[in-house]
């Protein structure tokens, strides 16, 4: 892009719309490049209404869901570490990841996949070598077998995106937060940013505001819905710590879907005001494989109704005899999904706006990596490994 720093026709380099899991990091990479940056958020960092809520997120490095994901993890993972470094605190937590299914499956040939292309230290495991390693998941489907991925963990996604807001401020960004964008306005020469309080002027700009995101990007395949969040206690005598069950992505014995999942993490003190939560439980969740019917992020609704859980409830009891299967805590966030289940990251149709989201329920493993390629991307470098698969442009109808 043009020379670094502001001129009279522009209030800063770049600004960017939406300080979640991708734009916290975009804001951090593009400030450490020494761009003038102009971060927006309509909340707070690390708030509950977007789709990076819940505490945890699972961060795995091979990836079932593309091989290309596998880079992107590595690099990921080097950044949350410098982010704890500078932080001071923990935010990966690596416990390594049993991925369990079928010989064919999708769980266990696209994990396998990933780890061929990339010579990944995985495990191949048969039925009888789970249940004596891991007998929390001793009951499989007949044929199942399992591949242990050391370098899996678990990511704290309110803590890392404070972190990544705070890195963002000391490397020169400024941050407006509790400022909702109204309109992103790209011209020849630079782009307009709207907001209730104003307009900003800025040479380019990068949307990374999740749900919110074809609000200004109008043309991208997204769809907004609704995600309930499940934790389950251990059964009296039994444990649900992270050494009975580690990160999981697994088949459910007797059902055609599979649930993924983790053991309640070590200290924490449950004040998160989640309903019923203690802080010492299991999540568990569903596989989410759609169809979506899209919601309107500003409209989603909070509370979660009886008969909401009876899906979750019915695969635990199915899948884990040490845990109740009544869930004890309960909560929402936003998923936005694309078409083919990849993320959208870089340039759109117009060469002044770049775009990063399109979580598609697996990208905050990736956050700090997608928004180093949305910085790449604004600053007109190479990226560090290819990303074209994540190409926005691979969608027809784009506009801006």
């Amino acid at each position: 892009m043009e020379s670094p720093g502001t001129s009279p026709q522009f209030d800063a380099d770049v600004a960017v719309i939406g300080l979640g899991a991708v734009g916290s990091s975009a804001a951090w990479r593009l400030a450490v490049r020494g761009l003038d940056v102009l971060g927006f958020e309509q909340f707070e960092p690390g708030h509950p209404w977007g789709g990076s809520t819940g505490r945890t997120r699972l961060f795995r490095v091979a990836c079932l869901e593309h091989p290309g994901l596998t880079p992107i993890a590595r690099r990921a993972r080097d950044l949350w570490r410098e982010l704890e470094a500078s932080s001071g605190q923990a935010l990966f937590h690596e416990t390594g990841g049993l991925m369990i299914g079928p010989p064919g499956s999708h769980i266990i040939a696209g994990t396998l996949r990933a780890a061929e292309a990339h010579d990944l230290p995985v495990e191949r495991l048969g039925a009888d070598d789970i249940a004596h390693r891991f007998p929390a998941h001793a009951r499989l489907n007949p044929g199942d077998i399992g591949v242990w991925d050391p370098e899996a963990g678990i990511l704290r996604p309110e803590a890392a995106i404070v972190a990544a807001v705070d890195a963002a401020r000391a490397a020169g960004a400024r941050i407006r937060t509790d400022t909702r964008v109204i309109a992103i306005e790209p011209d020849d020469e630079g782009v307009t940013v709207r907001t209730a309080d104003g307009e900003v002027r800025v040479r380019r700009c990068a949307v990374t505001s999740g749900p919110w995101i074809t609000r200004f990007v109008p043309g991208l395949p997204l769809t907004a819905h609704r995600v309930v969040m499940t934790w389950f206690r251990a059964r009296a005598g039994h444990d649900a710590n992270l050494d009975a069950l580690p990160v999981f992505i697994r088949s459910v014995p007797g059902h055609a879907t599979w649930i993924w999942g983790h053991g309640a993490m070590p200290g924490d003190d449950g004040d998160d005001g989640y309903d019923g939560y203690d802080g010492f439980d299991a999540k568990v969740g569903p596989e989410f494989d759609g169809p979506f019917a899209a919601e309107d992020p500003d409209a989603i609704d909070r509370i979660v109704h009886p008969g909401e859980t009876d899906g979750i409830r019915d695969l635990v009891a199915a899948t884990f005899p040490d845990l109740d299967p009544e869930p004890s805590g309960v909560t929402t966030c936003i998923m936005t999904h694309t078409p083919d289940g990849q993320f959208v990251v870089g340039a759109t149709a117009h060469p002044r706006v770049v775009v990063g989201g399109g979580c598609s329920g697996h990208s905050f493993k990736h956050a700090s990596a997608l928004g180093e390629l949305v910085a790449q991307s604004v600053a007109g470098e190479q990226p560090f490994t290819d990303a074209s698969f994540l190409d926005p442009r691979r969608f027809n109808g784009i506009r801006s």
